[in-house]
């Protein structure tokens, strides 16, 4: 599975991710790295079958109005620190890589993982 990570998360995830057995790029990696526009790394995971990870509320109404991008993890936890995130995130990758496999919009807060669409 591929994950496009926000700028709003730390370069440290992709290697979250990748010890997970997942593919990660973070934004930087693109043309314009953190300046790359919401709707244009929305497109960029699209057209290389990635899943964007952001904490961006943004990219849900992009998701919802016009399934741009096409499969989206939020993490909704609020301002956590990036050990408390990586915690989090890697306790329920397993889980959440699961569930993009019949799911395309998945919600990560606190309390777990949460099927949104």
């Amino acid at each position: 599975m591929r994950f496009l990570i926000d700028a709003q998360l730390p370069r440290r995830a992709v290697a979250w991710f990748a010890a997970a057995g997942c593919e990660a790029r973070h934004c930087e990696a693109l043309v314009d790295g953190n300046r790359t526009g919401d709707l244009d790394l929305a497109r960029q995971a699209d057209r290389d079958d990635m899943i964007v990870v952001t904490k961006d509320s943004d990219y849900v109404d992009g998701h919802l109005l016009r399934g741009c991008p096409k499969r989206l993890l939020l993490i909704s936890t609020g301002n956590i620190g990036n050990q408390q995130l990586q915690l989090l995130l890697t306790k329920h990758l397993a889980s959440i890589v699961q569930a993009f496999v019949t799911s395309v919009f998945l919600e990560l807060d606190a309390s777990g993982v949460s099927v949104r669409g």
